[in-house]
């Protein structure tokens, strides 16, 4: 399929796909009516000169996909959101934007008192709002996607995307995988680059598409496809959950591909996706990429490898000292992207050269496989001596007396900092415990010097860690030790 960039092709592509039963756990018929609704109504502003920015954080999938499809369809500059954000980060991201519209349900949006932007397009056409920059007519933010970033700080970003970037990350998947129309099983939610990618590969490449609550996955509630033929993304913490049961097991394993990405995954973790035989494809990517960069292939997984697999065909990974430097393969270092997918940068700010330097390190082999060490940001330096966090955390986990795991480095007048671990203890696991099975599984500078029990870690619902919050817990921990 060609580009649907131009008005109304999209809804075009849309309605012809409705004659298909292409979509589960969503209501097609809903989507497609609502979804010309939407765009009829934007169209008539778009010829009035007037172009809202829109706030998309609406719960119902068919409701958020029509929003979504409209708002591209016109090019209307579109910020997915979170319908879940608490009141704190609602403010965050009104502080960096202010919308003319907001779709979604504003009485389960925890959205300040003063926030004034209607949810209806016909408030809206009643007293247009005075629109600066975005909302001015041949504003060149026409037909951005605002896609929500937190990273490893939970400081909420909206990485700037457009149809053009999203497309070059669906076709770069059908390339790798050498697959014309790809099936997807969607878990994770789709205002989030990891969801919004499994619908829009189904949808341009005329696949199938299921889209059910992990929750109901979970409970061994799943839809009945042929799951040879579809493509499934988790996250690390998914995938332990499901290989808890041995049903759900034997169903992921079979399946044509189960994407792997969104944090680190931990070694106990791959090896037993690789003993029951699940088809894994450990992947790197980021929403500044539109998801996948690099991806192991199931088959190079099953077969030993550990890594993050090769470069995908619309991307290119290249490896920099401190310096800027390139470095040769094998050689440790800074990474740097650039691919077709790339974010055009932060809102409102464009990059000035199209490249992106994430705050991961890593090399790549003499195979062209990329290894991720770490982030560079999260090194501690305790005493002169570099430790990676990643690296004591699969020494912690090979232990099997955790169940969560998070290193970090605590300021020291001494060391400069100390390692310290957060865990999440399995049974009756004592820091003497595990500090004893860790003596001769690393350096005694790679240990850690505090051990610090929680009932959870903060986690995102794509299992990324908030390292603010991990670090304010060690640091309230710290405190009341000295004060004891």
């Amino acid at each position: 399929m060609e580009q649907p960039l131009a008005s109304g092709l999209l809804l075009q592509h849309l309605q012809a796909r409705s004659q298909t039963d292409w979509l589960i756990g969503v209501d097609q018929v809903k989507l497609t009516d609502l979804a010309q609704h939407l765009f009829q109504e934007l169209t008539q502003l778009i010829r009035q000169e007037t172009t809202p920015k829109i706030f998309l954080a609406e719960r119902s999938p068919e409701r958020f996909l029509a929003g979504f499809l409209a708002a591209c369809a016109v090019q209307c500059p579109v910020f997915l959101c979170n319908p879940n954000w608490v009141q704190a980060e609602w403010q965050q991201v009104l502080d960096l934007v202010t919308p003319d519209l907001i779709w979604g349900d504003r009485d389960s949006l925890a959205l300040p008192s003063n926030t004034l932007a209607p949810s209806v397009l016909e408030d809206f056409a009643q007293v247009p709002p005075k629109c600066g920059g975005l909302g001015e007519p041949g504003s060149n933010h026409s037909g951005w996607i605002m896609i929500p970033t937190g990273g490893s700080s939970g400081r909420i970003r909206f990485a700037i995307h457009t149809w053009s970037t999203l497309l070059a990350s669906v076709r770069g998947c059908q390339q790798y995988f050498e697959v014309q129309k790809i099936n997807s099983y969607c878990v994770l939610p789709i205002y989030h680059v990891s969801g919004l990618m499994q619908f829009l590969r189904s949808f341009v490449s005329d696949g199938k598409l299921v889209v059910q609550p992990f929750n109901q996955l979970e409970a061994g509630e799943f839809s009945s496809i042929d799951p040879t033929q579809f493509f499934i993304s988790l996250v690390p913490t998914q995938l332990q959950r499901l290989l808890e049961r041995q049903e759900l097991t034997s169903w992921l394993a079979q399946f044509h591909t189960v994407l792997l990405g969104g944090a680190p995954a931990w070694n106990n973790l791959l090896e037993t996706a690789r003993r029951d035989r699940i088809r894994l494809a450990p992947t790197y990517g980021m929403t500044e990429t539109a998801s996948q960069i690099a991806t192991l292939h199931p088959e190079d997984f099953l077969a030993g490898h550990r890594n993050s697999g090769r470069v995908l065909p619309h991307g290119n990974v290249s490896i920099h000292s401190e310096s800027g430097e390139l470095l040769l393969p094998g050689q440790v270092g800074h990474i740097r992207i650039q691919a077709e997918s790339l974010t055009l940068g932060y809102y409102p700010q464009l990059f000035e050269q199209p490249q992106f330097q994430p705050d991961d390190l890593g090399y790549l082999d003499q195979q062209g496989y990329l290894h991720i060490i770490g982030r560079s940001s999260h090194k501690i330096i305790t005493g002169g001596e570099n430790v990676f966090p990643a690296e004591v955390e699969a020494a912690i986990r090979a232990t099997n007396l955790v169940t969560d795991v998070c290193v970090i480095g605590l300021p020291d007048a001494h060391w400069g900092q100390v390692v310290t671990a957060l865990y999440v203890p399995a049974c009756q696991t004592t820091s003497t415990n595990l500090s004893g099975h860790l003596q001769t599984r690393l350096s005694k500078f790679k240990q850690p010097k505090y051990w610090i029990s929680i009932e959870h870690l903060p986690r995102n619902l794509q299992g990324k860690i908030n390292y603010e919050q991990a670090q304010a817990i060690a640091l309230n921990w710290l405190q009341n030790r000295s004060t004891a």
